[in-house]
């Protein structure tokens, strides 16, 4: 019997995550989608769609008990949530403590439990699955910004994870990705993000055989580019 592969994106909006649903749907893919609000763009277009906070990562097993239900085990999990406490560029320590647990939260450690799940999915898959969790990261693992501290704090906390699970996982063919587009001469798009790029680029990662370069930076219109 084929296996018709699921691909579930936790944190779906106008760029980013439409995209990569369009370009995996049109390569036979299911798609579930998560936001904390009600998606008519979503479910118009017959995705099945759940509305889930992501800044409390206890949720985290019931999304995907959720979608397991649906549409079966997700083969390609992409964590494209993110939140920033905008701070004082001259004073970012004084971030509030309420403000720095939600964004780490939601840039982080539901982004850990999102690939604990994810682990427990595709362990259930047959061996031809994908089997690949990507979170869309940016620069601030590799520059500082005062004002997005506190999303750097998540990015770089996460992009550490990432390469863990990246090199622990790697014999079971379990891959990982941080995904961060970035202009030709490497420097950050900033607000310029590309949503179609992503789609194409999250899909050739997916397509992959085998683990490769867990820090995934990307050029549109050219793909994977190393700036190490």
């Amino acid at each position: 019997m084929s296996h018709t592969p699921t691909l579930l994106i936790l944190g779906f909006g106008t760029n980013v995550g439409t995209a990569v649903a369009q370009a995996f749907s049109k390569n036979g893919y299911k798609i579930a989608t998560v936001s904390r609000s009600a998606s008519t763009a979503s479910t118009s277009l017959g995705y099945l769609h759940i509305q889930g906070d992501l800044s409390d990562p206890t949720s985290l097993p019931s999304i995907f008990t959720t979608v397991r239900s649906k549409l079966g085990e997700p083969s390609v999990v992409v964590y494209n949530a993110a939140a920033n406490s905008h701070m004082d560029k001259a004073d970012p320590l004084s971030i509030p403590l309420a403000d720095l647990v939600k964004d780490l939260n939601i840039n982080t450690v539901s982004a850990l439990m999102a690939a604990q799940e994810a682990t427990k999915s595709f362990a259930a898959l047959p061996e031809s699955a994908s089997k690949t969790f990507i979170f869309t990261g940016n620069i601030l693992n590799r520059q500082i910004l005062p004002p997005l501290m506190s999303n750097g704090i998540g990015k770089s906390a996460t992009a550490h994870f990432l390469e863990s699970a990246a090199a622990a996982y790697k014999p079971v063919g379990y891959k990982f990705y941080y995904a961060d587009e970035r202009k030709v001469d490497g420097s950050s798009v900033y607000r310029a993000i590309d949503g179609e790029a992503h789609g194409k680029f999250y899909v050739e990662l997916s397509e992959g055989k085998e683990q490769g370069p867990w820090l995934a930076t990307f050029v549109k219109g050219v793909g994977y580019k190393s700036f190490q």
